[in-house]
């Protein structure tokens, strides 16, 4: 399927609570509900979805989504997204442990799969350490930046009162964020003095 673009969320809060909706209905006799849902980095959306009626089992599936959001999209597509069940085998594999939890057995390949890759990356974010403000992030790698300069060790930069606004500075240096973090393999050492 392709991707549906709006102009608005209508009376909806958010690409979450919009996405909710879309996926919880009745078709006649047959009764479709979001049990669970989240919205991972603002980029993909992951639920539980429920479906029951008289002449089927209750099955329990996973819907994946592409998000899109931009509320001040200069020409107007405010949100879109792209839905997919894990039957068909999707690329994301960041849904998180709780709604995995809530899925029904199932012999489609591309759905086993997709759950195995997904609870490697549940196990996978479970081993890293966290980022706490002042410790020292060394990457198996150094990270290339705008600027021009690479670094493979940089001080995690915490903002007081706001922990997603996490940033890190290399000694004497400029703050920079690093957007897809968790795509690198590093190490945490203790507090900088």
């Amino acid at each position: 399927m392709g991707w549906l673009f709006m102009s608005s969320l209508g009376r909806f809060r958010g690409p979450r609570a919009y996405l909710d909706d879309q996926f919880t209905y009745a078709c006649g006799t047959v009764r479709s509900t979001v049990l669970r849902s989240a919205l991972v980095r603002m980029r993909t959306y992951y639920a539980a979805v429920e479906q029951i009626g008289p002449d089927m089992p209750r099955a329990v599936f996973a819907v994946v989504c592409l998000v899109r959001y931009n509320p001040r999209d200069a020409n107007g597509d405010v949100f879109g997204y792209k839905d997919m069940t894990e039957h068909m085998g999707p690329c994301e594999s960041e849904c998180p442990a709780a709604i995995l939890d809530l899925l029904t057995p199932t012999d489609a390949d591309h759905a086993l799969a997709w759950r195995e890759r997904c609870r490697a990356a549940v196990a996978a974010r479970a081993d890293r350490p966290r980022l706490r403000d002042g410790t020292t992030i060394v990457f198996e790698t150094p990270i290339a930046f705008t600027d021009g300069s690479a670094h493979a060790r940089l001080e995690v930069v915490i903002e007081p009162g706001r922990p997603r606004a996490v940033r890190f500075r290399p000694a004497g240096g400029d703050l920079y964020r690093i957007g897809n973090l968790h795509r690198h393999r590093y190490t945490v050492e203790g507090a900088v003095s």
